[in-house]
């Protein structure tokens, strides 16, 4: 392969990141209100992660946190800035850092699909842990068991599912993307 061609590669590669920070953002904007709100969100991440892979899902992840930090409204309920970032629900915007991360190293393990679902699954508990301790943290009032009763039960099954709709595109997906990372 040529210089050419493998930089045009990389570049295409490389503007995968930025179209998938865009299509979490979209997701966030998917928007059904509650005390946390359920959004498409997590969606975003883990097939952000399990299409683009490790390094550049966790770089989609981290653009995304730094756009809305920046004051873009890319967050749930058109919000932004450092003062979304610091509400009780910040706390999941952060952890999805953890899913991008955890699915990353799970590739250090294995390249199987099915390791790659296990550690979305495992990021989105460590998700929801480091979640419930920042709302825990801003509402103190709250036991950990009573803010886990708020935040996290509600939306076990519903990430659940974002993850078996992760699943399925990733099959169908990845192939096509493969060819551009």
């Amino acid at each position: 392969m040529n210089k050419s061609a493998k930089l045009n590669g990389n570049i295409k590669s490389i503007a995968l990141i930025p179209l998938f920070t865009a299509f979490i953002a979209v997701c966030s904007f998917i928007t059904v209100p509650f005390t946390i709100p359920f959004t498409m969100q997590t969606f975003g991440v883990c097939l952000a992660v399990g299409l683009l892979g490790g390094a550049k899902g966790t770089a989609a992840v981290l653009l995304y946190i730094a756009v809305g930090a920046a004051g873009v409204p890319v967050f749930a309920g058109f919000k932004s800035g450092f003062g979304a970032l610091a509400s009780p629900t910040g706390g999941y915007i952060v952890g999805f850092i953890f899913i991008a991360l955890i699915v990353w190293a799970s590739e250090k393990i294995s390249e199987k699909f099915y390791v790659r679902i296990i550690a979305m699954c495992v990021g989105m508990i460590v998700c929801y842990f480091f979640g419930t301790a920042w709302f825990c943290k801003l509402y103190s009032e709250k036991s950990f068991a009573e803010a886990l009763m708020i935040c996290v039960v509600p939306f076990i099954l519903p990430d659940a599912a974002k993850i078996s709709l992760c699943a399925l595109i990733m099959k169908r997906v990845a192939p096509l993307i493969k060819k551009y990372l």
